[in-house]
Order: structure tokens, then C-alpha cells, then sequence
């Protein structure tokens, strides 16, 4: 590979970084959208019958991870407000750091061998 290969392709690292890391916080974001939406359809009483509230009912379980049981409470609705409440904030904190770090690997300087 000639010096000029290398430079073309550390000219492209930067902006392949920056679209992966984009991607991860986009992920993180879109998740705790369904998370946040689940919480609003429990707090309004719709129907679990309805499509749309199955699916997101659904997809919310499978997001939620770990917190979806972490409190049991006798009060539902406040169950589901603080156990996917906490699930927000954790795909929330983790989809940003995790994509900061992408993008500070992405502008760390190549080590010449």
C-alpha cells in the first residue's frame, strides 16, 4: 500500500466515525421514544386490543431490558411510569456516551508503525 492509499483512507475514518456514532445515538433516541410513547399509552388508559398500542406495548417490553419489573408497585400506572422511565434515561445516557466514544476513537490520531 503506497503513503498515498494511507492518507485517501484516514481521510475517510473521520466521516465513517461520525455516521456510526450517528447511528448509535439515533438508535438510543428511537428507543426511548417507544419507551416514552408506551408510558403515555398506559398513563391514558387505551385500549390494549389496539394495534398500534400491542405493537408499541410490545416492542416497549423487549426495550425496557432489565427495568421493566425493577419496581413492583400496587399503584400500575406509576409502576410503568418509573420502571420505563428509568429505561429511558439508561438507552438515553448509554446511546451518548457510547456514541461519544465512537467519535473520540474517530479523531484519535493513527499510531505510525
Amino acid at each position: 500500500m503506497t503513503g498515498q492509499d494511507t492518507r485517501r483512507r484516514g481521510r475517510n475514518r473521520p466521516a465513517a466515525v461520525g455516521v456510526l456514532a450517528g447511528v448509535v445515538r439515533w438508535v438510543g433516541l428511537v428507543a426511548a421514544a417507544v419507551l416514552v410513547a408506551h408510558v403515555v399509552l398506559v398513563m391514558a388508559d387505551l385500549s390494549r386490543a389496539n394495534m398500534i398500542t400491542a405493537e408499541v406495548r410490545l416492542l416497549s417490553g423487549v426495550l425496557a431490558l432489565p427495568f421493566k419489573n425493577l419496581f413492583t408497585l400496587e399503584d400500575v400506572k406509576l409502576a410503568v411510569l418509573i420502571n420505563y422511565g428509568i429505561a429511558t434515561a439508561c438507552w438515553l445516557a448509554v446511546s451518548s456516551v457510547v456514541a461519544r466514544v465512537i467519535r473520540r476513537w474517530g479523531t484519535a490520531r493513527p499510531t505510525s508503525r
